[in-house]
C-alpha cells in the first residue's frame, strides 16, 4: 500500500483508522450484511448512527441541548444562500465582514435577499486578501439581523484567531476549513456551519448548528429543502440524506474524541503551523509568506519561491518524494499546505525536512 503526504484543500485528507473502518465495515455493517449505503435511512440502524452523530458533534464542541446539528448538502456554499434566505426579507440588512474569497461569494448570494453592510473589508487591489481585522477596526451596523464571518480563508491564508464581538448580534460563522481543528468559542455563536471536506469527513454533507433561540427567528415562508426549521423538525431527514456522508463523519468524530478531543487537536495543529512558518521565515527570503503575520492560518499555509518555475519545480520535486497537492490556489499561484488534522506531525516534519533540502539545492 503507496501512501502518500496529503495537503489538498478539499477534499482533503481523512485520518487512516478512518479509512480502515470503513474499508473494514463496506460489506456488512453492524451486521446487517450490507454497507451503510445500502440499508434504508428509515431504519433503526442508520437512524442510531445518524442521531448518534449529531450528539457526537455537540459533546466535541460543547454544545449544550440549545444547539440544533442539521446534516445538510450543497457545500457551505448553499450556505451562502440558505442562511440570508431564512432571516432576510425586505427592509432587513446583515453584517457581513469580507476577509476572503469565501466571504465575498457569501455576500454575492446574501444581497439577493436584503442588504449587505460591511464592518470591514479587507480586499487589496488585484483581488488579495492579507490580513484579519482587529475588533477596533470593525463598523458593525446596529440594525443588522446578523454578522456574518469566514473563520478561515483556504485561498489566501489567513485566519480569525480571535473571535468577533457581534455587539449583542447574531453572529454566525462559516467555520468549513478550521472546524475542530483547536477549541473554540463556539458559545459566542448563534450559528455555526461547516462542508464537511476539510476537517470533518468527505464531501456531501454540511454539518449547521444553530442555536433555539436564533432558529425560532427564522422565516416561516421558505421552500422545504431551504428551511432550517424543517432540517429541526425532520431531524436532517425530511428527504434521503447524504448517508454515506453521515457515516464518515461519525468516524472522524469517534476518532477526535478517542485520541483527545479539540485541546489535544490544538495543540498538534499548532506545532504543525510552527514548523512550517518557522521554516519559510528561516529561509532567508527563498520561501516568502503570503499572509500577514498576525493573521496567518493554521490550516492553509501559503507562500511563494523566488520565481514561478520554481514554484511549479517544487510541486513536482515533492510528489516525487510523496508528497501531493502542494500547488497553489489557481488565483494566488506558489505553493499552498493545507495542514487539516489528518496531516499528522511527522507528515509536517517530513514536508519540513524536504523543504530545507530543496532550499539547499535550488537556492
Amino acid at each position: 500500500m503507496k501512501r502518500v503526504i496529503n495537503f489538498a484543500a478539499g477534499p482533503a485528507a481523512i485520518p487512516l483508522e478512518v479509512l480502515e473502518q470503513a474499508r473494514d465495515e463496506m460489506l456488512d455493517w453492524k451486521g446487517t450484511g450490507c454497507s451503510v449505503m445500502e440499508v434504508s435511512h428509515r431504519g433503526k440502524e442508520y437512524e442510531a448512527m445518524h442521531l448518534e452523530t449529531m450528539d457526537l458533534f455537540r459533546e466535541i464542541a460543547g454544545m449544550g441541548k440549545e444547539w440544533n446539528v442539521l446534516f445538510c448538502t450543497g457545500g457551505a456554499s448553499t450556505q451562502f444562500l440558505m442562511l440570508p434566505f431564512n432571516y432576510l426579507g425586505p427592509g432587513k440588512q446583515a453584517d457581513y465582514i469580507v476577509t476572503g474569497n469565501w466571504s465575498k461569494a457569501a455576500v454575492k448570494e446574501a444581497k439577493r435577499f436584503g442588504a449587505v453592510t460591511f464592518p470591514a473589508d479587507m480586499e487589496l487591489p488585484g483581488e488579495v486578501f492579507k490580513s484579519i481585522p482587529k475588533q477596533g477596526e470593525l463598523k458593525l451596523n446596529p440594525a443588522a439581523e446578523y454578522v456574518h464571518y469566514t473563520s478561515n480563508n483556504t485561498v489566501c491564508g489567513t485566519q480569525w484567531h480571535y473571535t468577533p464581538d457581534a455587539k449583542g448580534k447574531s453572529l454566525v460563522a462559516d467555520m468549513s476549513s478550521d472546524i475542530f481543528s483547536r477549541p473554540a468559542e463556539f458559545g459566542k455563536h448563534a450559528m455555526i456551519y461547516a462542508g464537511a471536506q476539510k476537517n470533518l469527513g468527505p464531501s456531501g454533507v454540511t454539518v449547521v448548528a444553530i442555536k433555539d433561540g436564533f432558529l425560532e427567528r427564522a422565516n416561516a415562508d421558505v421552500p422545504t429543502m431551504m428551511s432550517y426549521k424543517v432540517f429541526k423538525e425532520k431531524q436532517s431527514m425530511h428527504n434521503t440524506p447524504p448517508c454515506f456522508s453521515i457515516y464518515i463523519l461519525n468516524l472522524v468524530l469517534q476518532w477526535l474524541k478517542r485520541n483527545g478531543g479539540l485541546e489535544a487537536r490544538g495543540k498538534i495543529n499548532e506545532q504543525k503551523q510552527r514548523l512550517l512558518y518557522a521554516a519559510i521565515d528561516g529561509s532567508g527570503g527563498f520561501f516568502t509568506g503570503l499572509a500577514d503575520k498576525d493573521s496567518r492560518s493554521w490550516m492553509n499555509i501559503d507562500f511563494k519561491l523566488p520565481s514561478p518555475e520554481l514554484d511549479d519545480k517544487f510541486v513536482k520535486d515533492a510528489k516525487a518524494a510523496g508528497i501531493v497537492q502542494t500547488k497553489g490556489y489557481r488565483t494566488m499561484g506558489g505553493i499552498r499546505l493545507s495542514c487539516y488534522n489528518a496531516v499528522s506531525l511527522k507528515d509536517v516534519e517530513t514536508t519540513v525536512s524536504f523543504m530545507e533540502d530543496f532550499r539547499k539545492r535550488n537556492g
